[in-house]
């Protein structure tokens, strides 16, 4: 019917080429890197507030949805500080109202992923 396959040819007796086989001399002549350090590979988070309460909010608004991030228990240039970095953080508008963030539109996995990050030790989502 067809032509009698070949067979697959057989693999080299020698090693093939390889440019870099000349630089396995010249390992030696380097200094050692630095140690690794226990302490440096896992930073702790952020010391921040105790804890957070995050909800979504869409009465009194004209039906818009926020989101509010409440007892935060942080001083008002502290809490202004933070409510801009979030806004920069998660690319939305918000203010501060009273002692609570507000944020625009229903954000509440990316505002408690970041207020973990910020070092939050309790998130509660609501």
């Amino acid at each position: 019917m067809g032509k009698p396959r070949k067979p697959p040819p057989a693999p080299p007796s020698t090693p093939l080429h390889s440019p870099f086989a000349g630089l396995a001399g010249k390992l030696g002549d380097l200094p050692p890197g630095p140690a690794p350090d226990a302490a440096a590979e896992a930073p702790l988070p952020p010391a921040g507030p105790a804890r957070a309460v995050v909800r979504m909010e869409r009465a009194g608004r004209g039906g818009r949805t926020v989101t509010v991030v409440e007892k935060l228990s942080l001083a008002p240039a502290e809490l202004a500080t933070w409510c801009a970095e979030l806004k920069s953080a998660l690319g939305c508008g918000g203010a501060v109202e009273g002692n609570s963030l507000v944020v625009q539109g229903d954000v509440r996995d990316r505002v408690a992923a970041w207020l973990v990050k910020r070092g939050v030790r309790k998130v509660t989502r609501g």
